[in-house]
């Protein structure tokens, strides 16, 4: 088999590393800069911990749709049972394609919503009683990571090899 024929399964790989990297990294981003902020909120009042550790949390779920979509990708090319399948050129490029959406969108996402948690945070920590409030501005953001977990879902789903 020629290089030129391995490059399939190169791209699809690739695709699905883009998907777990960008959007883990976005997670990582966000949960970062929410937590400072939790710090803080804790540090002068310890029983809001449950509340700002939600609030935390929500920018670790691109991570978490990043990772579903490298396992799928993963899946359809026969590396997680042990047994790769042949991938075109033309097939891994189209992998790494439906990958994109993820990893990109769960980068930038995940970053905002660290900064928008952050924010939420300080709401909670001046008004705990506006909570439930404080979560819709953070679950905007997520909005748009879960159409773009959708489309790669969908698109990685739908390539026949």
């Amino acid at each position: 088999m020629s290089l030129f024929e391995q490059m399939g399964i190169v791209y699809a790989l690739l695709g699905a590393a883009i998907a777990v990297l960008l959007a883990g990294a976005g997670s990582a981003l966000g949960v970062g800069i929410a937590g400072q902020a939790a710090a803080g909120v804790v540090s002068e009042d310890p029983s809001k911990f449950a509340k700002v550790l939600v609030l935390q949390l929500l920018p670790g779920t691109q991570g978490l749709y990043g990772l579903l979509v490298g396992f799928i990708a993963l899946s359809n090319i026969g590396i997680l049972s042990g047994k790769p399948v042949d991938v075109s050129v033309q097939n891994g490029l189209l992998i790494l394609a439906a990958c994109l959406p993820i990893g990109i969108v769960g980068l930038i996402s995940g970053r905002a919503q660290g900064k928008t948690a952050a924010a939420c945070i300080g709401i909670v920590a001046k008004k705990p009683d506006q909570f439930v409030k404080a979560m819709l501005f953070p679950a905007m953001v997520e909005t748009y990571a879960i159409l773009a977990l959708l489309i790669s879902f969908l698109a990685v789903s739908g390539i026949k090899l």
